[in-house]
């Protein structure tokens, strides 16, 4: 799923990321319900500077909001981890 990976990266440059990285876990979950429709499992590691003395459960929303309607569509699970620079 290329272009899903694109179109996150593009979504979550909004958030300024120093680095990114996306994992596609979905063939881990073939025949798992949220598969069935289209939705993808992903795993995220994200530095961004807007995240610094920011709380975790911020950052997270942070993250869905840049993501907007792809936490409806092709993103069924999402796992994240969200870092400021300095915390790496």
């Amino acid at each position: 799923m290329p272009f899903i990976e694109e179109e996150l990266r593009r979504r979550l440059a909004a958030l300024m990321p120093e680095s990114i990285e996306i994992l596609d876990d979905s063939g881990q979950h073939i025949g798992h319900e949220g598969a069935k429709g289209g939705g993808g499992h992903y795993q995220l590691l994200l530095v961004s500077a807007q995240f610094h003395g920011v709380s975790l459960p911020a950052r997270h929303r942070m993250v869905y909001d840049a993501l907007g309607s792809m936490m409806k569509n092709e993103i069924h699970a999402l796992s994240i981890k969200a870092y400021a620079p300095d915390e790496i």
